[in-house]
């Protein structure tokens, strides 16, 4: 769990990283400029790390279904070589399916006026004033959706099915609360995750205002990366305990000096 719960961390790292500093640039400035090289390798890391919260939530949907519906065989199936294997896999579907997408992406025409009413180089506003024929970039999109969106989402729907049967036939209240507890705060950023990426590209229409576009954009660059260490730090004892360790030094120190 903390492996996965490390690789989750370091996609919460790429996505601001990627986005937010020239942002505040164009925010400060009311404006900015960005070269085609940087917009299409903006994109590109956008894209690849969220393709792979996609994918890594899965497979940890899949951990949690398996400590809970088989706990017994939980460690004997859950080894360190197949977590591993899981997160490489994860890691390379995201790069390779992202890297042909951006490749189409960056073979568009931009005729100009190229402005981009928006944060950063998203998908949908590039599509909109790109010049050339973009009916082949749709059918990835559409490909690429159901790959990394729609197929994720089904199958943490049926793990988490599975769970909360698991979970029903426990006969003690205190035994449904403590199972429950293990898969409480992964609900939680898989609720918030799938919820903006869907209402962003899924749910996504032409008469969306631009304002409410980028608003909602925000929640998935800035809100969800900034909510997920705290609600697993708020729901797991030994990061709790971790942190009140560190006040303490912290504490100590400052009445050393």
């Amino acid at each position: 769990m903390y492996f996965f719960i490390s690789q989750l961390a370091i996609s919460d790292i790429v996505l601001p990283t990627d986005i937010v500093p020239n942002m505040f640039y164009i925010l400060l400035n009311n404006g900015g400029d960005i070269t085609y090289t940087g917009c299409i390798t903006q994109l590109y890391l956008f894209s690849a790390s969220e393709g792979f919260e996609c994918l890594l939530l899965t497979v940890m949907s899949y951990d949690r279904y398996v400590a809970i519906c088989n706990p017994l065989h939980y460690i004997s199936i859950m080894t360190n070589p197949y977590c591993v294997k899981l997160v490489i896999i994860c890691w390379l579907a995201a790069l390779s399916m992202t890297l042909i997408f951006d490749t189409q992406i960056s073979l568009l025409l931009f005729c100009g006026p190229n402005i981009i009413d928006h944060f950063f180089c998203d998908l949908l506003p590039l599509l909109e004033i790109a010049c050339s024929d973009t009916s082949i970039v749709r059918q990835q999109i559409y490909l690429l959706s159901i790959l990394l969106i729609i197929t994720p989402t089904i199958i943490i729907i049926i793990s988490y099915t599975k769970i909360m049967s698991s979970i029903l036939r426990i006969p003690s209240t205190t035994g449904r609360q403590k199972a429950f507890s293990t898969c409480s705060s992964h609900l939680i950023v898989v609720s918030i995750f799938y919820w903006t990426i869907f209402c962003v590209y899924i749910f996504a229409t032409k008469e969306k205002s631009s304002t409410i576009s980028k608003i909602s954009s925000l929640l998935y660059i800035v809100f969800t990366p900034m909510v997920n260490p705290i609600v697993y730090s708020l729901k797991n004892k030994d990061i709790m305990k971790a942190i009140r360790n560190t006040i303490k030094k912290m504490t100590w120190f400052g009445n050393y000096l």
